[in-house]
């Protein structure tokens, strides 16, 4: 089964599936691959015809990520390349709630926190700074300084409250504490520029990066003299990873080499390649209610692929992918 989405002119950049809704998805995406021109953000359904816009606006300017709120099923914060973020309600389809402009560059990276107890949102930016808002973004309650570098990716913990990682240009993944404004600890993990990082659902100690170098490191924050894992296949720079909420040895990544992969990272090797994508790779989510992945491409499409079994453990393989348009959805396939 295929479904096809056609987005003309627009080249996706980073999608998130709903918490609240399975079938729903938003993507962040820009004109002539966030050089100049404007941004699009799109919210999709999938139905069982095709896939439904549900929801969509244009920027000013490019697009380049985009989260969805923890408390309000309505509710999208996302970056763009003109130093914004911006607060948008799905069941509005006027301008955006909200719109803040503290960043001097661009925002690459925006996240919302999922601990119990707190309501943040936190933004990284070319600016070289990482900053934490309250969810109404009236303004940011603090600046986090330490990069040497562009901030490429910025994700809270799902464990540990008031604490984000963070990965850079300059090669570093930082782990931070939002209470104290403070950078706790300092990873020099790749000799190339960081592009993503993300951390483990199941334990609190793990992260990954993906870097320049083409490699996904998994690094134990307990000891950082050297990654727990290293995995190696890409060809080119890895654009973003992510550890599946389903299956606690999942980690996948997507490229610029045209794929997205999925690995053990215990056992440091390999589980699937998923080459059909024509386009660079530049991101993806799971889906959090049913074993599935999201990703989108810097071409004009949006592919969705489902329901992929890691050696009997389901896990989520649902992949968005903005290339040409269009959204592709597959049949279950076993490994």
């Amino acid at each position: 089964m295929e479904k096809v989405f056609r987005c003309p002119g627009r080249h996706g950049y980073a999608v998130e599936v709903s918490p609240f809704i399975p079938h729903r998805v938003a993507c962040a995406a820009s004109q002539h691959y966030g050089i100049a021109g404007c941004g699009a953000l799109l919210v999709l359904d999938e139905t069982e015809s095709g896939v439904a816009v549900v929801q969509s606006w244009q920027w000013a300017d490019g697009l380049f990520d985009v989260t969805w709120s923890e408390a309000n099923e309505h509710v999208v914060v996302a970056g763009g390349g003109d130093g914004s973020l911006q607060l948008w309600d799905t069941a509005n389809r006027g301008a955006p709630l909200r719109v803040a402009k503290e960043h001097t560059q661009e925002v690459y990276s925006v996240d919302w926190s999922q601990t119990r107890g707190e309501n943040l949102v936190v933004s990284g930016s070319w600016d070289q700074t990482a900053k934490v808002w309250d969810p109404s973004l009236s303004h940011s309650l603090t600046t986090l300084r330490g990069h040497e570098g562009v901030i490429y990716s910025t994700v809270w913990s799902p464990h540990i409250p008031g604490c984000f990682a963070s990965a850079s240009g300059d090669g570093t993944l930082r782990i931070w504490d939002v209470k104290s404004a403070a950078c706790r600890l300092a990873v020099p993990a790749h000799r190339a520029e960081i592009l993503s990082c993300d951390w483990c659902k199941y334990d609190q100690n793990i992260v990954a990066t993906g870097s320049v170098d083409c490699s996904v490191c998994v690094w134990d924050l307990r000891n950082v003299k050297q990654p727990i894992s290293t995995l190696l296949g890409h060809a080119y720079a890895v654009r973003r990873v992510k550890f599946s909420p389903f299956s606690e040895a999942t980690l996948a990544s997507c490229s610029y080499d045209f794929t997205v992969r999925f690995w053990d990272y215990r056992r440091n090797r390999p589980l699937e390649t998923v080459e059909h994508h024509s386009e660079f790779v530049c991101g993806f989510d799971f889906n959090l209610h049913n074993p599935g992945v999201c990703v989108c491409e810097e071409h004009e499409t949006i592919h969705w692929f489902s329901g992929c079994s890691f050696e009997g453990r389901t896990a989520v393989t649902a992949t968005f992918a903005l290339l040409s348009g269009s959204v592709t959805s597959l049949k279950p396939q076993a490994l």
